[in-house]
């Protein structure tokens, strides 16, 4: 009855699923790349950023899971202005880069209110005015 079913079936189902090989595959996977592009790291400073916050996370629980590991100047978990819950990431900063070097050991890839957290040292902000992500700002009008 099964061998009914397959010769029934229209020809591109028997190709499709069809346990013989065929001359031409009829799925070649796209190759992969073994090294994905290097995003470039910060240079190491007292500030650190952390992301993979929970939503429910503060800025005092941020400083008390921080503070193990040195002196924090100051820890801040960015919010939403209209929830005021956790976007998901925040700031740390130490009193000392021996310190922030010591919370990145100890805090990245931890748990933190039952989220696993990541933290690295944070950028630079780039000055204003230039534009962000190779965006250029919109021009009206003709030249």
């Amino acid at each position: 009855m099964a061998m009914r079913a397959a010769v029934a079936a229209p020809r591109g189902l028997r190709r499709l699923f069809s346990t013989t090989s065929t001359s031409t595959p009829s799925f070649i996977p796209l190759p992969t790349s073994t090294t994905a592009p290097a995003r470039e790291t910060a240079e190491p400073n007292t500030n650190l950023f952390v992301s993979g916050l929970s939503k429910r996370t503060t800025s005092e629980g941020l400083r008390e899971a921080f503070a193990k590991f040195g002196e924090v100047v100051h820890a801040r978990v960015v919010t939403d202005r209209a929830s005021g819950y956790s976007k998901g990431f925040g700031f740390v900063k130490y009193a000392a880069i021996e310190e922030a070097a010591k919370g990145i050991e100890g805090m990245d890839g931890k748990f933190l209110d039952g989220w696993v957290i990541f933290a690295e040292y944070a950028r630079p902000r780039p000055p204003p005015g230039q534009p962000q992500n190779n965006m250029s700002p919109p021009t009206y009008g003709r030249y």
